[in-house]
């Protein structure tokens, strides 16, 4: 009925698979199996036994359908024979039938999937309409040809390819998500950037929280966020924390801005630490200092301000990069011509204007300009272009502090997916000092890779042209409109203080012992 010997296809004959970005491949192989009496195949059978990465593999036919009529089956299947519990398999292929007498026509569909106990077979139920197979002539004399270019791949985090249907985050990463309350999600992804941050949530534990309720008392409802996201072994709910912000229902389902609801956040928190032990943590861990200037040339005159900021707003628009964006933020203009200062006590005169950095402070919040205005077409515009940020940055150049040292090491990459409409966000935390990297996804935190950390949020490598976004299809968005849209680096010089672990004595008491069970979301006040 169908030849059992396994052989590789000539190279003019194999199928191709796309690229897997980053991802190291273990084992290649084409095996081919010739089906001599198609007629006579049975409602189901197996292809030829190959090995490929040290596992055995088959091919899965139903040649009439299975479970629908009028349609071919085809599915790649691993042999499970003593295989160790919990294996799990990474693989990507494709899966092609052709004619017999002419190899390269044929017909291929490719997919990627983890092979596990659950899943032990994967392909396609509808992967060829079976009245078209002998009309285009994939089926000849009763004989075709079906073909699997098979590829294992190394599963770099644990996760690859996974189903998230039954995933503990907590069990997996030692970290929970928060549950979107509809348009949340930029919240909860500055949430746990901030909760990484040690020096922080110790600060917030420092909080006075008195007798008022927590659904009136910001201070009071992040305490309880935070011991939640330590403790909870289940997503954790947040309506309580924007409650105390002010908001109704309606709020929920409205997106924000994430570097505005991050000052908003750290103003308000600054203001409820007043005349308690956590005084001045928001300035010492968050704000640092610049000098506006206006210098003249000629003359020995300078008038100048130092203010104090929260964040940086870098531009991307014709800047590669961070370095260069901080490069153009302190690049002096001239004033001259008909554009000269009034100097006080020496009239108009040619001079300087710029911004210097007078210090930066230990956790450094970097603002992507992602959304620009076009002037053009009066409309606001998300920039989509290529835009890398490292994983270590010095700042020293663009500072008059030289006390210190400021190089930071990169800890968050907050992630906007999406237009300016509509759109999603969520953060890829380092949140220790080893070398891994979570996506922390409203609910759900999972491993990733430094591919999915910096290459796949760099933006696009073909500037998008400056103009309103058009309708867009999911993969498109995922593809060509996710990007970095905020950046958290923490000073290397003091990584041991601001990663310091919390221990369960720098707990508030009414958070320890103010709460029956956790899991069961059940507060006793």
């Amino acid at each position: 009925m169908h030849s059992p010997n396994k052989h590789k296809h000539d190279e003019k004959q194999q199928p191709t698979l796309p690229d897997l970005r980053g991802l190291e491949v273990t084992d290649t192989q084409v095996c081919q199996w010739h089906i001599k009496e198609w007629s006579k195949l049975s409602q189901k059978c197996h292809g030829p036994m190959f090995q490929v990465g040290g596992y055995y593999w088959r091919l899965l036919l139903y040649p009439q359908g299975n479970g629908i009529r009028d349609t071919v089956s085809l599915y790649l299947e691993i042999m499970t024979d003593e295989l160790p519990d919990d294996w799990a398999v990474c693989a990507q292929f494709c899966l092609s039938i052709a004619n017999p007498t002419k190899p390269n026509h044929r017909f291929d569909n490719h997919t990627t999937h983890r092979f596990c106990a659950e899943e032990v077979d994967w392909g396609f139920t509808r992967f060829y309409d079976l009245k078209q197979l002998e009309k285009n002539h994939y089926l000849s004399h009763d004989q075709t040809v079906i073909s699997v270019m098979l590829r294992t791949v190394k599963d770099p985090t644990g996760v690859l390819w996974r189903s998230f249907a039954n995933y503990d985050s907590r069990k997996e990463t030692g970290y929970v998500g928060i549950k979107n309350q509809g348009a949340t999600c930029y919240m909860n992804s500055l949430l746990q950037s901030l909760f990484c941050i040690n020096a922080f949530r110790l600060a917030v534990y420092q909080i006075p929280v008195g007798q008022e309720h927590s659904s009136k008392n910001v201070g009071l409802a992040l305490q309880k966020v935070f011991y939640q996201l330590e403790q909870s072994k289940d997503p954790i709910n947040t309506t309580e924390l924007t409650r105390s912000f002010g908001w109704d229902t309606v709020d929920g389902f409205m997106q924000h801005d994430v570097q505005e609801f991050s000052r908003i956040l750290l103003e308000n928190l600054e203001t409820k630490m007043k005349n308690t032990p956590a005084d001045g943590s928001i300035e010492r861990l968050f704000v640092g200092k610049m000098k506006s200037f206006i210098k003249c040339i000629d003359v020995e005159y300078e008038s100048s301000r130092v203010e104090d900021f929260y964040d940086i707003q870098l531009n991307v628009v014709d800047c590669p990069d961070v370095k260069a964006s901080f490069q153009q933020y302190v690049q002096e203009e001239t004033m001259d011509g008909e554009n000269q200062y009034m100097a006080e006590g020496h009239g108009l005169q040619n001079a300087r204007k710029g911004v210097i950095f007078e210090r930066f402070p230990p956790v450094l919040h970097l603002h992507l300009k992602r959304f620009h205005y076009n002037a053009v077409d009066n409309v606001m515009v998300k920039i989509n272009d290529r835009y890398e940020f490292p994983s270590t940055l010095c700042l020293n150049e663009f500072c008059t502090d030289t006390s210190q040292e400021y190089t930071y090491q990169l800890q968050s990459v907050l992630v906007h997916s999406g237009d300016l409409d509509s759109g999603h966000y969520f953060a890829i935390i380092h949140p220790g000092k080893e070398e891994k990297w979570f996506k922390f996804d409203d609910e759900f935190v999972i491993p990733v890779t430094q591919t999915e950390v910096f290459e796949d949020n760099f933006g696009q490598t073909t500037p998008a042209p400056r103009m309103a976004l058009p309708a867009m299809s999911p993969t498109d968005a995922t593809k060509n409109f996710t990007n970095a849209y905020m950046l958290v680096y923490l000073q290397k010089s003091l990584l041991d203080s601001l990663l310091h672990p919390v221990t369960d004595a720098d707990i508030p008491v009414h958070l320890r012992f103010g709460q029956k069970d956790l899991n069961k979301k059940c507060w006793i006040m």
